[in-house]
């Protein structure tokens, strides 16, 4: 159900409650934004610490938890008059829309949701309304995967339904190493909290990986921008690299297969990070996120063309036309940095004169500090195996690239490797 108009608070602003804004690096920018334009309030696990200056309120819950969700859902609207719910984590949608439905703010449906976090029944919707897709099969023991994947034919891509990040996801090529990488899928399941723990076992779409930002509003789709990928770490699908290029000719050609994905799903309202490969045979979905997508790249679609997705997405939610006007046209990029081992990290630093004088650095940050130790994959996830990030601007994702390397180059990584 969605209000005529939003509601507003006592400084005539509306006021959107964020569940679980993450953490500063990667959704700070986001969080920012909400806050530029209207009144925010959190639910967080843990008292606010980065978060205080753009919230006016708070409550401290396991969102996870949703009983605990909705009764700290309930406590802010007792103060505050709530006119929007929403989040930018993958895990935490179906919770969101939940609160968001006992609050009687905009929302799709959460069962809607869920078949958008859960990649079976979003393979059974593509294949439904025709949308190019990967084959998926299901299998809830090494026998069954054995089968499937004999079935399908190698290589094939072993993962978990209800995770993210890549978390537990495996190329395999031979029938002598899908025990290793069922294995390595399981053991996904314990991380991140994913809500199902059921195994895919899909075909491998070869072809160069990206992804489609998306706005969608009551059921009508818009392609905003495309960003480019940059992988690592076979057979893992590690994500080490996205540009975005506001004059990237592929959007046109892509936007429709998106479009048809986000619609197959049920999805009427929202941001979608719609995740494809570029095969011999056209575009074909990997997955639809309902939600920005992560590694900043919200901000590059910003740097990039204009657009402000965290504010869009807090439009819509209130039940509002965001608006999607381009007011640049140029090029943004990230670099994730990795070490070339697993180890304690000794140094990591950059040419602070360089830093200082060029414009287009958009931002230097760190993850990792001197003592504190990475893990690189499949050992490690992106939460342990990144050191740092770079940002940077640029006419075009060529000049992007070569910015980034030339950041690269004054950049510095010393680690200790594990023994």
């Amino acid at each position: 159900m969605a209000p005529s108009l939003p509601a507003c608070s006592t400084t005539g602003r509306p006021v959107v409650l964020v569940v679980a804004p993450n953490d500063e690096l990667y959704r700070g920018y986001c969080l920012e934004s909400v806050a530029a334009a209207y009144e925010t309030v959190v639910i967080t696990p843990a008292p606010p610490t980065w978060e205080q200056t753009l919230v006016v309120d708070h409550e401290v819950a396991d969102p996870y938890d949703i009983q605990a969700l909705l009764a700290a859902g309930e406590a802010l609207a007792a103060r505050r008059h709530i006119s929007a719910v929403l989040t930018w984590n993958e895990m935490l949608l179906v919770n969101t829309a939940v609160l968001a439905q006992h609050l009687g703010a905009v929302t799709d449906e959460p069962d809607i949701l869920q078949g958008c976090r859960d990649k079976a029944t979003s393979r059974e919707l593509f294949d439904r309304h025709r949308v190019p897709s990967a084959r998926s099969m299901k299998a809830t023991n090494l026998l069954e995967a054995a089968l499937a994947a004999v079935f399908i034919g190698y290589p094939v891509v072993v993962k978990l339904a209800g995770q993210a990040g890549s978390v537990g996801v495996i190329r395999v090529d031979r029938a002598e190493d899908l025990p290793a990488g069922f294995k390595f899928a399981t053991e996904g399941a314990a991380l991140w909290g994913g809500e199902s723990t059921d195994v895919l076992v899909e075909e491998f779409l070869d072809g160069e990986e990206i992804s489609v930002e998306c706005v969608t509003h009551h059921g009508i789709t818009t392609p905003v921008a495309i960003t480019r990928k940059q992988l690592a770490f076979v057979p893992y699908f590690e994500e080490v690299g996205h540009t975005v290029d506001a004059a990237d000719p592929l959007l046109r050609r892509v936007g429709p297969v998106a479009q048809a994905a986000v619609a197959a799903l049920g999805l009427t309202t929202g941001i979608q990070h719609v995740e494809m490969r570029l095969t011999r045979t056209g575009p074909r979905i990997i997955e639809v996120n309902g939600r920005i997508g992560g590694d900043l790249i919200g901000k590059l679609v910003l740097l990039a063309t204009g657009i402000d997705l965290p504010r869009a997405a807090a439009d819509l939610a209130l039940g509002l036309q965001p608006d999607l006007t381009s007011t640049r046209h140029q090029a943004a990029a990230v670099a994730l940095l990795y070490p070339e081992a697993s180890g304690t990290v000794i140094e990591r630093g950059i040419d602070p004169e360089f830093a200082a004088t060029t414009d287009w650095l958009e931002q230097a940050s760190w993850i990792l500090g001197p003592g504190e130790q990475v893990t690189l994959p499949p050992e490690g996830d992106v939460d342990v195996a990144r050191v740092g990030l770079l940002v940077v601007t640029a006419i075009d994702a060529d000049q992007a690239e070569a910015r980034l390397q030339a950041a690269r180059d004054r950049t510095t990584i010393t680690v200790t490797p594990t023994a």
